[in-house]
């Protein structure tokens, strides 16, 4: 005759109440109270029950402290109950970018042969996040565009390339880096539709768009990181300000000290191209 061993429900139990004593209770003590495992925590030292987030340790965390606590339990047990009391973390898995087939960085020999764009981060005086996003022509180092926002969503970024393009005509390719608002469909499907080549960079080579890279390392240096911002709208005035001194006034080292608006002259269908940007 066979015998099948029964589950230790008793043991099942002070599993669950050990695992709650470390990991739940110090943070819902009504839990505590109503599950009768008050002492457990009591008899914890102050530091264990200071967890900024219950389910931030992991499972052998957990495992190894019970075992601190002095109980000895075995470690596929603890495991079972763990998965049962819902403590379990989301495997975080990376995000795979395509293999990118890698395009010589040119500058081209008329404007709208090449635009890149790239985004920047930086905070206002009261500690808010704000966005850039910066675009240029690589032939003559143009800035056609520096939108200053909260949020730069897919959407927005068409619709700044979108006017940009009604100003200066379509660019042939655009480069720029693997970010989401790039890869995303909308934007693909947008891109397609206009006729223009997207030009993705490798993950982690940043030096594969590097004219938009030393832009925005100007941009920092003589706005970002020149000024104390205390709205959205002071720093879309300045950046406008110093557009425009950038493309018509400040020499460039690598257009034989001519401004990018003097060393390639392009034709506009708009009057005043650094109105209207930041909006």
């Amino acid at each position: 005759m066979e015998h099948r061993s029964r589950p230790n429900v008793k043991l099942h139990d002070s599993l669950e109440r050990g695992l709650r004593a470390v990991l739940v209770a110090p943070h819902y003590p009504g839990l505590a109270h109503h599950d009768g495992i008050a002492p457990h925590i009591d008899a914890l030292p102050a530091e264990r029950q200071l967890l900024a987030n219950p389910q931030a340790c992991g499972f052998w965390k957990c495992y190894e402290r019970l075992r601190l606590d002095g109980r000895p339990w075995n470690h596929k047990r603890a495991w079972r109950v763990y998965c049962e009391m819902a403590l379990t973390l989301p495997r975080r898995t990376k995000k795979r970018v395509p293999q990118r087939e890698p395009v010589p960085l040119q500058a081209g020999q008329y404007v709208n042969q090449g635009w890149a764009l790239d985004f920047m981060h930086d905070a206002l005086y009261d500690g808010r996040r704000f966005r850039t996003l910066n675009v240029i022509d690589a032939a003559n180092r143009e800035a056609l565009a520096i939108e200053v926002s909260t949020s730069i969503p897919a959407r927005r970024l068409i619709r700044t390339l979108s006017r940009l393009i009604e100003w200066y005509g379509t660019p042939a390719s655009i480069r720029f880096d693997n970010g989401p608002e790039m890869t995303s469909l909308p934007f693909s499907e947008w891109a397609a539709a206009k006729g223009i080549a997207l030009r993705f960079i490798e993950p982690g080579e940043p030096n594969q768009n590097a004219y938009i890279e030393r832009f925005n390392r100007t941009y920092r240096n003589e706005v970002l990181d020149a000024y104390l911002f205390k709205s959205i709208e002071q720093v879309q005035h300045i950046t406008e300000e110093w557009l425009l001194e950038y493309n018509e006034r400040r020499p460039h080292d690598a257009l034989a000290g001519l401004p990018p608006r003097q060393f390639l002259p392009r034709i506009t269908t708009a009057a005043d191209s650094s109105s209207g940007m930041a909006t």
